[in-house]
């Protein structure tokens, strides 16, 4: 894995549920909320505020089903693309004027297969099911925002 402090990616996509279980709705933007998570988003945890996937390897898995599901099926709360997500427990990502702290790996749920079968276990090696965040900043942030890792974490 490279170091990836240099590389800059993009933030791709912003989602949000009302309700647990529910549907996952896009956003242009969201309000990140210091040692919260997304304001208006539920199903989070002091732990698990945050939620991310990645387009590149999301782009793997689909490709690797044969398959077309749109990557809101993850029901992650942000899309990132440019920068590797697996194995980065303890490192700050920035997202525009945001900062989130990555506390690690997220499971792939059954309700994986329901989005497509087979993808519950492609996602579980590697932490090709994205990772779990705490918020650190108070900031707005917005699709196309740049997203890189902070020097030094």
């Amino acid at each position: 894995m490279s170091d990836g402090a240099a590389s800059t990616g993009r933030l791709e996509g912003i989602w949000l549920k009302r309700a647990h279980r529910g549907p996952m709705d896009a956003h242009a933007r969201a309000r990140l909320v210091a040692g919260e998570g997304i304001a208006g988003g539920i199903d989070r945890s002091r732990r698990r505020q945050v939620t991310l996937i990645s387009r590149e390897v999301w782009d793997e898995l689909m490709a690797a089903l044969g398959a077309a599901v749109d990557p809101s099926a993850r029901r992650a709360n942000l899309l990132v693309s440019g920068v590797a997500l697996a194995h980065t427990r303890g490192r700050v990502l920035r997202i525009g004027a945001g900062r989130l702290v990555i506390g690690g790996e997220l499971t792939p749920c059954e309700r994986m297969d329901e989005a497509r079968p087979g993808l519950r276990e492609l996602m579980r090696p590697d932490w090709r099911g994205g990772v779990f965040a705490q918020v650190l900043d108070d900031a707005v942030i917005n699709v196309g925002d740049p997203v890189s890792w902070e020097d030094g974490v």
